[in-house]
């Protein structure tokens, strides 16, 4: 099977209050990641400050921290980046847990956002007698899309899977966190990954999907619906929010405006055309 190949150009614009001097941690780079490349990219920080870059070597996940003194913040990211995107067998068998790789083995266990141990029963009672594999995860994809209403501001920060399985609302997060539960609960290895996507409705965000390892590899699925997976622009991979946060900030910071736009670009126009104002979002 081939591979297709998308660019796009993402961007994003945070501001901030700084209120008292504090440290602030941001993932708001493309990840170096096999499936990507990054034609071009941009980053600015207003007012300069020392950035610390580092990068985590098994997921690729980019981070850059800084001291931040009183007064206005501004970083900023610009990118062009290829995606490049294999199809996937839509028989693509469950592992077994004796033959996970040690270095997936982890993704099965509950973490702080998803409860697999607590939804266990659940998961068995729902799922546990459709076939397994691809299958499956696609008919917990489903229904989750068809139980979660998508309600922006209906959860919290610290909102879990278990949680939102029980208010049955949720944000792109809550989505991928309750798709992450459900597999873990029937022994599916799953984590979350954090993007860059063009949305067929804006505004614009950051965006959540998961991942589940079926067949010896890493298969994308978005529990919202809202976008093709196949051009996701790779941020963060984690097991889950916690791990793939944008921003984490030490000290009494105010968010001010987050702007976030995405271009795909038709193969014939350049990488760097102007974005177009209506995908922004505030």
């Amino acid at each position: 099977m081939g591979q297709a190949m998308h660019l796009s150009t993402v961007e994003t614009l945070l501001e901030y209050q700084v209120r008292e001097p504090s440290h602030c941690c941001f993932s708001i780079e493309a990840a170096h990641w096999p499936a990507q490349s990054i034609v071009g990219e941009r980053l600015s920080v207003s007012p300069a400050v020392e950035l610390r870059a580092f990068e985590d070597p098994g997921s690729g996940n980019r981070f850059f921290r800084f001291d931040a003194l009183p007064g206005p913040l501004t970083v900023s990211y610009k990118a062009d980046v290829e995606v490049q995107f294999e199809p996937v067998d839509p028989e693509l068998p469950e592992v077994p847990v004796n033959q996970v790789p040690d270095s997936v083995l982890h993704y099965i266990l509950p973490t702080r956002y998803c409860e697999s141990d607590v939804v266990g029963p659940f998961a068995r009672e729902q799922f546990g007698r459709v076939p397994p594999g691809m299958r499956r995860v696609r008919h917990i994809v489903d229904w989750v899309r068809r139980h979660i209403e998508y309600r922006p501001g209906s959860t919290r920060s610290t909102t879990t899977a278990q949680e939102v399985l029980t208010q049955r609302a949720g944000v792109c997060r809550d989505f991928a966190h309750v798709g992450i539960t459900l597999c873990r609960a029937l022994n599916i290895p799953a984590r979350l990954v954090a993007g860059y996507v063009w949305f067929d409705e804006p505004p614009q965000d950051f965006h959540a999907v998961f991942e589940a390892w079926l067949g010896g590899r890493w298969v994308l699925f978005d529990a919202t619906g809202m976008a093709p997976v196949d051009r996701l622009v790779r941020i963060g991979t984690g097991r889950d929010a916690k791990d793939v946060a944008f921003s984490t900030v030490f000290g009494n910071v105010q968010m001010v405006r987050k702007q976030v736009w995405v271009l795909e670009h038709d193969p014939r126009t350049p990488a760097g055309s102007q974005l177009p104002e209506q995908v922004l979002a505030t």
